[in-house]
């Protein structure tokens, strides 16, 4: 096993574990990453290894919120318990939108948009959007997920089918949805952790079964540290941004977003 080649897995999952969870595109990193960092391994393989890298970082949510997230926690109250069931059906809900246009459109989406080009676009165009969101006066109306409607959890789902373009960003794209739709900061986040599980597991599943899991002793070992560093780095990465928007906006993300676009922009034309 070449000792380069998990040196770059390393890297690829410092990069998914950061950039999953702040609102900067997890997928426009990586495949820009990819371009510049090629690792020694087939086509396929890469293009299963940059959706189940992603497994890591979901198991940093389940960790992290185990107790939040499960309805059978014997420390529960009946209705805490029932609070639980009602947050995971407002979750499913919104999972659906992006679910049914992921799995019939996958392949062209992956075609049309999976490009450099694509990715500078939408990362300019979001970090307009989250700049101008942000200036804008507004008194959150939704302070806890007892408040969040299904319909308000439906339509967070809506804006998350946005983040099937490269570029965009899930956790942005959902967080955007949900502070426009009148979410706090804290909710808005948290929600989009939560919603990163059935999608996640949905895409990490299908890639690997697609896949067939014939994959050799090297790739599996590289596909692992991928993940486990993935969930090292999630695990800060998510502490960091609740802790950071206690005090602060997400307009430096915005602002982060079109820097690398038009850097992405310069170096296409360069």
């Amino acid at each position: 096993m070449d000792f380069l080649e998990i040196c770059k897995a390393i890297l690829f999952g410092i990069v998914q574990g950061i950039t999953e969870w702040l609102p900067i595109s997890s997928t426009g990193h990586m495949i820009l990453l990819d371009q510049l960092v090629k690792m020694d391994f087939s086509q396929d393989f890469m293009s299963m290894f940059m959706v189940v890298i992603q497994f890591g970082s979901i198991l940093a949510v389940v960790v992290l919120y185990f107790n939040k997230l499960n309805p059978f926690s014997t420390k529960k109250t009946p209705e805490q318990k029932s609070d639980t069931v009602s947050l995971w059906i407002k979750v499913l809900i919104a999972v659906i939108p992006a679910g049914v246009i992921g799995l019939l459109f996958e392949e062209q989406i992956d075609r049309l948009f999976y490009n450099p080009p694509t990715i500078a676009i939408t990362l300019i165009v979001y970090g307009v959007l989250f700049i101008v969101m942000e200036r804008r006066k507004r008194t959150p109306t939704i302070e806890s997920f007892t408040a969040l409607t299904w319909k308000t959890a439906l339509l967070i789902g809506v804006f998350q089918m946005l983040a099937l373009i490269p570029g965009t960003s899930r956790s942005g794209a959902t967080i955007l949805g949900a502070v426009l739709l009148g979410a706090s900061r804290t909710v808005a986040s948290e929600f989009s952790f939560f919603l990163a599980i059935p999608v996640m597991l949905g895409a990490s599943g299908l890639k690997l079964i697609k896949g067939g899991l014939s994959y050799s002793a090297s790739e599996w070992t590289v596909l692992l540290v991928g993940c486990i560093m993935a969930f090292l780095v999630s695990i800060v990465a998510i502490r960091f941004l609740l802790g950071y928007i206690r005090k602060h906006d997400f307009q430096i993300f915005g602002y982060y977003r079109i820097i690398l676009g038009v850097v992405v922009l310069l170096a296409m034309f360069l």
